[in-house]
């Protein structure tokens, strides 16, 4: 019994165990928490757009770990580009000047290491081996690869 509680307790979604998710999930509360005094100005908002753009790249992480390889990557690099148009609503909204000097580098910083964590989890994906989930076009949560998944790495 003593073993099972030094083990590491995986959850039932497996993209709950990776760092890229969570700290996708602190980037996204960042935005919530800066954008607040944003006035609203009707539809084309700036902080709706900015908080939905943020929200979309944890959202494509949690997608895309329920597909193939493939289909992962796919949805990484959708995140990748929901990391991109954050910045650019993170200038805009710097410049309209709702963020300070220090909040658009803490926002850039936020960013920079997302899109570093994104592409190593994407190169981790592309050189490694080939599994039986390459071809399974199931929609699964859980997932038991077929080598140790190391989530501290992502």
């Amino acid at each position: 019994m003593e073993a099972a509680s030094s083990e590491r307790n995986l959850t039932f979604f497996r993209f709950e165990d990776l760092r890229i998710y969570h700290k996708a999930l602190d980037y996204t509360a960042w935005v919530h928490k800066n954008t607040l005094k944003i006035p609203d100005t009707g539809n084309d908002n700036i902080s709706i757009r900015f908080n939905e753009s943020a929200r979309s790249i944890a959202l494509n992480i949690a997608e895309g770990s329920a597909r193939n390889k493939s289909q992962f990557i796919y949805y990484l690099k959708m995140a990748k580009s929901s990391v991109r148009e954050s910045l650019v609503l993170t200038t805009s909204v710097k410049q309209f000047g709702y963020l300070t000097d220090e909040q658009e580098n803490e926002s850039r910083n936020f960013l920079m290491e997302l899109t570093k964590m994104i592409g190593a989890l994407i190169s981790s994906l592309q050189r490694g081996p080939v599994s039986s989930r390459e071809s399974d076009d199931s929609d699964e949560d859980l997932d038991v690869p077929s080598q140790p998944f190391n989530p501290d790495t992502y």
